[in-house]
């Protein structure tokens, strides 16, 4: 039996993430979740090298989903989030930061979901221009969850899946 594919409008930014493997999760992730379309920016590499070559380390963990998730690289977050304001999409960015509400709160029919760098997170100055900052709570002694993990976790929740 084929299961017919759900039409969500919901898109993910991806914004510095540097782990090749956790794009490659998100992907699969996203095409998991229905997500309509993945955005890669700053040094969040993507599915081609260099030389327009699939890669194979990004191949390894998406499995395909490369292929069945509409993808684009943007070079300006700042234009993209203006871009995506226009198209009335409500920005939120999957962050821990003082004006953070639990994810569980997050409702919406046209979501951007932002997640960022593995380390950094996401900067002050981009997060001033998202309409929203949710945080997944964290009941153990590690203050944060892996990048794909995250995804996951928020994705599914936020979408009621």
């Amino acid at each position: 039996m084929q299961h017919k594919k759900l039409k969500i409008n919901t898109i993910l930014i991806l914004h510095d993430i540097r782990s090749v493997y956790n794009v490659g999760a998100i992907f699969r992730t996203a095409d998991a979740a229905g997500v309509s379309k993945i955005y890669l920016t700053g040094l969040t590499p993507s599915p081609f090298d260099r030389f327009g070559r699939k890669r194979k380390d990004f191949a390894k963990t998406a499995l395909g989903a490369e292929d069945s998730v509409p993808w684009e690289k943007k070079e300006n977050i700042g234009d993209l989030i203006a871009d995506l304001k226009k198209e009335k999409f409500k920005i939120v960015a999957v962050e821990q930061a003082g004006n953070s509400v639990d994810y569980k709160k997050i409702k919406g029919q046209k979501l951007a979901i932002m997640l960022g760098n593995e380390v950094d997170g996401i900067s002050a100055e981009i997060l001033k221009k998202c309409d929203q900052t949710a945080e997944i709570p964290m009941k153990g002694k590690k203050e944060s969850l892996n990048v794909s993990v995250a995804t996951g976790i928020a994705l599914f929740r936020i979408l009621n899946i």
